[in-house]
């Protein structure tokens, strides 16, 4: 494995997309995004159209994180390349986009609190690739993959989009929010009692007087406060946090947040119907998920069992490991995804 660089049998390119959807979004986050574009072996030789794979991060996660190089594993891109080179795989386009927040993400959604991410995705960044690439322009071809808040991204978008994505991969994707979520109300509420006298905003005023210092505990704090930026913000951009101060959940917002649960979506009618629409689901997790997204991972797929979708359009896997270290996922699932494309 070489810890530089490697010889591309593709290319990428990287440009900036100016959002007219994200221009003077709640938060003062840069209208102005990169956009990371994966074009295979054979792109520039001919005249093919591709099916486009879309792909969003993890929480913290930012596109420059996608060149990252960690002993003994590669980036994202670098496998996808390898993979593709082989010349045994359909030949799809990769597209990874970003949507980070000043609060680190915010699920990929359209929120009062952080703007709107789930539009600029479907309606901005979709149209602009099938304009400037030779796409397969239709939802049958386009697929929306991700891991942590990225895969819930993945579950999520093509559920209320089934009109852009006709296909899903999730990686340990936020899922079964009473399982991921609440059992950490309880440490968040001490954090802000004992530090903060009880109040986030103080805490962000110290952070930003630590910036370049900050420790897990205050990314945990930014978390929970970005999550709630995307699934409880009032309609002026307040965010409500999902616990009171002992750390015990206020239902009447709790209650916001299992509307955007994915297990909880595939209850309701037009989401089930969303996800019978599917063509190609992937769903895996390791078994020793931190945050139980294992099983997260299995209510969803058993969600999708329960509503008709049949088991030949669904990869469901829990496989040896935690959620850190998975990259190694991810071009399995987009070789499976260009697979069923074809």
């Amino acid at each position: 494995m070489l810890p530089w660089s490697i010889d591309w049998a593709g290319r990428l390119e990287q440009k900036t997309y100016d959002s007219a959807l994200l221009r003077g979004n709640p938060l003062g986050d840069p209208h102005e995004r990169p956009v990371l574009v994966y074009l295979p072996p054979g792109y520039d030789e001919s005249d093919q159209r591709y099916p486009v794979v879309y792909v969003t991060m993890g929480y913290t996660g930012h596109i420059g994180m996608f060149f990252n190089r960690v002993a003994f594993r590669q980036p994202y891109p670098e496998l996808l390349d390898a993979m593709f080179a082989t010349g045994d795989v359909p030949p799809a386009i990769v597209v990874f986009v970003d949507t980070w927040t000043r609060y680190g993400g915010g699920q990929s959604l359209d929120s009062p609190g952080t703007g709107q991410y789930l539009s600029y995705v479907c309606d901005e960044i979709v149209p602009w690739v099938d304009a400037s690439y030779r796409t397969i322009a239709d939802r049958d071809h386009r697929a929306m993959t991700g891991k942590s808040s990225g895969g819930y991204t993945a579950m999520v978008m093509p559920l209320l989009r089934p009109d852009i994505f006709g296909a899903l991969a999730t990686h340990a994707g936020d899922a079964s929010f009473e399982l991921c979520y609440r059992g950490e109300f309880a440490a968040h509420a001490r954090t802000l009692r004992d530090k903060y006298d009880g109040d986030i905003q103080n805490f962000f005023k110290d952070a930003e007087e630590r910036a370049g210092r900050l420790q897990n505990e205050d990314l945990h704090l930014y978390e929970i406060y970005g999550y709630s930026s995307a699934y409880s913000a009032e309609p002026d951009g307040t965010v409500l946090l999902p616990f009171d101060d002992i750390g015990e959940v206020i239902p009447e917002v709790w209650e916001r947040w299992l509307k955007l649960d994915p297990v909880e979506m595939l209850k309701q009618p037009q989401y089930a119907d969303a996800a019978r629409s599917m063509r190609a689901i992937w769903i895996d997790a390791g078994r020793n998920d931190e945050y139980y997204l294992d099983l997260g991972a299995t209510a969803f797929h058993r969600g999708l069992q329960a509503i008709g979708v049949p088991d030949e359009k669904v990869h469901f896997e829990l496989f040896d490991g935690k959620h850190g270290g998975i990259e190694y996922r991810y071009p399995l699932a987009v070789r499976w995804l260009c697979e069923q494309f074809q």
